[in-house]
């Protein structure tokens, strides 16, 4: 799986994060479980063929000692379609960019 990992992080870290990402992101089904949404600016060609698989969206794993960011785009109604694929640089760009300003807000420096 392609992904970003923060670890080594200390239990106020941790704490700090997951409040961030219960304040900015979609609760999953699980504890620990988040989405990050993509903008409908930043969808492939296919992602906006595909209309009925909206939203889509990259999960994001809160763990006891790092938070997992994955880099498949993954649909919020169908598990296997064509539109779900790895990131493209610009939506990659877009979950570097959010977990720049968690770690720069959080004052995280793991």
């Amino acid at each position: 799986m392609r992904q970003i990992v923060i670890d080594e992080l200390s239990p106020m870290e941790r704490d700090n994060i997951d409040s961030y990402l219960k304040r900015n992101l979609k609760k999953g089904m699980m504890d620990g479980l988040y989405w990050i949404e993509l903008p409908q600016e930043l969808l492939s060609k296919t992602q906006h063929e595909h209309s009925d698989c909206t939203p889509f969206c990259l999960g994001v794993e809160m763990e006891d000692r790092c938070v997992r960011f994955e880099l498949l785009v993954r649909s919020s109604t169908n598990l296997h379609c064509d539109c779900i694929a790895h990131a493209t640089p610009n939506q990659r760009q877009y979950v570097l960019d959010f977990v720049d300003k968690m770690l720069e807000e959080e004052k995280i420096r793991s």
